[in-house]
C-alpha cells in the first residue's frame, strides 16, 4: 500500500501545482505595483474603486434574482417531467442543452431585436426592463447547469412513490413540491445555485450589449486600461467565487434536527 500512497501523493501534488502555481504567479505580479517593493496597493486600489463595489453588488443581486427565478421555473418543470411525462425527458434535455450550442452573442442579439425600442415590447427602453431582460438571459445561459443539477437530485429519490404516498395522505401538489421534493434535492439546488452565481459574476456578453453595470464588463474595462489592478481583481474574483462555493457547501452539508 505504501507505493500506492506515494503515487496518490505525487498525483495530488502535481494537480495542486497545476492549479496553484499560476495563482501564485498572478499574486506575485499584483504585489509589484509599487516599484522596488511588494505591496497591496493594487488590492487597495480595487477595493477603493466605487465601480468595483457598485458592479459587484449589482451582479450579486442579479445572481440571486437569477437563481430564484431559475429554480421557480426549472424545479416544477423537471418534477412534472419526471412524474407525468418521462417520455419527454430526452426532448427536454435537448432543449436545455441549446444554450451551450448557440453562442451568447447570438442569443443577446435576438433579445435586442425582440425587445428593442422598435419592438412591440420595448424592454430595453427602461432600466427595469433591461434588468429583467438580463436576468432572463442569465437564466438561459444557466439552464443546462440548473436543469442537470435538479434532474440529478430528482433521479436520486423515488419521486413517484413519495408523491403517491403524499397524495394518498391528502397532500396537494404544491405541498408535495415544497415539503417533500425540495428538502430532498436541497444539495442539487445549491449546486445549481453555485454554478449560476459563478456564471453571472463572470458573464460579459449579455451585460455589455445590454449596457448594464455588471461585474464582468468592469473586469474587462479594467483589464484594458490598467496593468496590476486586473491581476488583483482576478484574484479577488477567484476568492469570492471559492468563498461562495464554501458557503454553499456548508449550508448544503448541514442537516436539520429531528
Amino acid at each position: 500500500m505504501k507505493p500506492a500512497r506515494i503515487a496518490r501523493a505525487v498525483v495530488i501534488a502535481m494537480g495542486a501545482s497545476y492549479l496553484l502555481l499560476p495563482l501564485l504567479g498572478v499574486l506575485e505580479f499584483a504585489l509589484r505595483m509599487r516599484r522596488g517593493a511588494y505591496s497591496f496597493d493594487a488590492f487597495a486600489a480595487i477595493f477603493e474603486d466605487h465601480r468595483f463595489q457598485d458592479t459587484f453588488l449589482y451582479s450579486t443581486v442579479m445572481a440571486l434574482v437569477t437563481v430564484v427565478l431559475g429554480m421557480l421555473i426549472i424545479v416544477p418543470a423537471a418534477y412534472a417531467v419526471r412524474l407525468h411525462a418521462p417520455r419527454l425527458r430526452a426532448a427536454v434535455e435537448f432543449v436545455t442543452l441549446l444554450p451551450l450550442v448557440v453562442p451568447a452573442i447570438v442569443i443577446v442579439f435576438g433579445y435586442v431585436r425582440l425587445y428593442g425600442s422598435d419592438s412591440f415590447l420595448p424592454l430595453t427602453d427602461s432600466d427595469f426592463g433591461a434588468d429583467a431582460l438580463l436576468a432572463f438571459g442569465y437564466i438561459t445561459l444557466a439552464l443546462p447547469y440548473i436543469y442537470r443539477s435538479v434532474d440529478a437530485g430528482l433521479g436520486a429519490m423515488d419521486v413517484r412513490t413519495l408523491s403517491e404516498a403524499a397524495e394518498s395522505l391528502g397532500a396537494r401538489p404544491h405541498t408535495i413540491l415544497l415539503r417533500i421534493v425540495l428538502p430532498n434535492i436541497r444539495t442539487a439546488i445549491l449546486s445549481g445555485a453555485f454554478l449560476t452565481s459563478a456564471i453571472v459574476l463572470g458573464e460579459f456578453t449579455f451585460a455589455s450589449l445590454l449596457d448594464r453595470p455588471a461585474f464582468g464588463p468592469f473586469m474587462q474595462l479594467l483589464g484594458a486600461s490598467r496593468a496590476y489592478e486586473p491581476a488583483a481583481l482576478s484574484l479577488v474574483a477567484f476568492a469570492l467565487t471559492w468563498g461562495l462555493m464554501v458557503l454553499i457547501g456548508a449550508f448544503g452539508g448541514r442537516r436539520r434536527g429531528t
